[in-house]
C-alpha cells in the first residue's frame, strides 16, 4: 500500500512540476490541460511507470498505438507528440532525437470546405446578438475562433478599420481588416459591455486576466477598459489558475453551437463549422482578386504554401487564370 501511495505522490509531483514549466513558457490554459492529459494517458499506457524510466521506445510505441489502434486524426497524434516532447524536452530535461520509429497518423489532403456567398448570408441572417457580431469578424476579418473570443477592446481600431490579433498562432501578432458594416453594430455592443464592466468594478471585482507578465508590470491595467474582452462571459467565474474570481470571455462552445443551429436551420449539406468562415474569407477574397501575398498577410499564415490551398476551391477554373480566347472575345 505504501508503495502505491509512494507512487501516486511521485506522479502528482511530476504532474504538478508540468504545470509549472507550462505556466512559466506562457503556454495557454487549454494547451496546459490538453498536455497534462496526454502525459497521465502515457503513464497509464505504460503501466503508470515514471516516464524517468521510459523514453524514445516508449513514446514511440504510445503514438503508435494511437496512430493505428485508435485511429486519431494526425492532429491529435501530432498534439500528443509535442505533449511528450514537452515533457521530456522541458520537463526532465531529457532531449532524444527525433522519432523515426513513429507511425504516423495520415493527414488527409482534404480541400477545406468554403461556403458561398449565399450560403454565408443565410448562416448569418440565422444568428443574432454577439453571436452575429462574432460570426461576422470570423468571415469579414479571417479571424480563427478563440482569437475572436480573445479580442480585448483596444484591438480593435475603428479609426483605422482594423483589428490588431494578438499573440496569434506561433505568438505573432498581426492586422487585419475591420469591415465597415461591422463598425456601429460593434461600438453598440461595446456600450453595452462597459455598462457590464463598470456594474462589476461597483461590486468590487473587473478585473481581467492578463497575458504574461503584464499584471506585474502594470499592476492597474486588469482592471481598465481598454483590456477587457470585447466578448466577455455572462457569468463571473473563478480562474483556475489563480483563484481569483473575474469575467473571462465567452465559451468557445457558446458560438459553435449557435453556428452549428445556424447551418442546419439553412439546410446547408456542406460539414461546415466557425473555422469554414476563415476559409471562406480567404476564398472569396481571393475570387475578388486579391493577390496571394496580401491574403496571406491578413490570415498570418507563416508560408504561402499554406494560403496557397485556396486557390483550388475558388470559383474560376484552372487556377482563376483567364483564357486569352475570353479575352479576345
Amino acid at each position: 500500500m505504501a508503495k502505491h501511495h509512494s507512487h501516486q505522490q511521485t506522479k502528482s509531483r511530476l504532474l504538478d512540476q508540468v504545470h509549472n514549466v507550462l505556466r512559466l513558457k506562457h503556454y495557454s490554459y487549454r494547451t496546459e490541460e490538453a498536455y497534462v492529459q496526454w502525459i497521465k494517458r502515457f503513464i497509464v499506457f505504460n503501466g503508470k511507470r515514471h516516464p524517468e524510466e521510459m523514453g524514445e521506445k516508449e513514446v514511440s510505441q504510445f503514438l503508435t498505438w494511437l496512430a493505428t489502434k485508435k485511429k486519431v486524426a494526425a492532429s491529435t497524434q501530432n498534439q500528443a507528440l509535442c505533449a511528450l516532447l514537452f515533457l521530456y524536452k522541458k520537463v526532465l530535461k531529457k532531449d532524444f532525437g527525433w522519432l523515426d520509429d513513429v507511425e504516423r497518423a495520415k493527414k488527409p489532403s482534404r480541400l477545406p470546405v468554403v461556403f458561398t456567398r449565399e450560403e454565408i448570408r443565410a448562416i448569418l441572417a440565422r444568428l443574432d446578438g454577439s453571436k452575429w457580431i462574432m460570426a461576422n469578424l470570423l468571415y469579414g476579418s479571417g479571424l480563427r475562433l478563440m482569437e475572436c473570443l480573445r479580442l480585448r477592446v483596444k484591438d480593435i481600431e475603428f479609426d483605422y478599420s482594423q483589428i490588431i490579433v494578438r499573440d496569434a498562432k506561433g505568438s505573432k501578432d498581426r492586422v487585419t481588416i475591420l469591415p465597415e458594416k461591422l463598425k456601429e453594430p460593434l461600438k453598440r455592443h461595446l456600450e453595452k459591455v462597459k455598462v457590464l464592466h463598470e456594474q462589476d468594478l461597483k461590486e468590487g471585482f473587473g478585473r481581467v486576466y492578463l497575458p504574461f507578465a503584464l499584471a506585474r508590470k502594470y499592476p492597474n491595467a486588469e482592471k481598465e477598459w481598454g483590456w477587457q474582452y470585447v466578448f466577455p462571459s455572462k457569468k463571473r467565474s473563478i480562474d483556475p489558475r489563480s483563484g481569483i474570481e473575474r469575467r473571462h470571455h465567452v465559451d468557445a462552445s457558446v458560438l459553435q453551437r449557435a453556428i452549428k443551429y445556424a447551418i442546419r436551420e439553412a439546410k446547408i449539406a456542406k460539414p461546415g463549422n466557425c473555422h469554414t468562415f476563415r476559409h471562406s474569407f480567404a476564398a472569396h477574397l481571393l475570387e475578388n482578386g486579391y493577390d496571394i501575398r496580401t491574403v496571406q498577410e491578413l490570415l498570418g499564415h507563416k508560408d504561402v504554401k499554406t494560403t496557397m490551398i485556396y486557390t483550388h476551391v475558388i470559383k474560376k477554373g484552372g487556377r482563376g487564370v483567364q483564357s486569352p480566347l475570353d479575352v479576345l472575345l
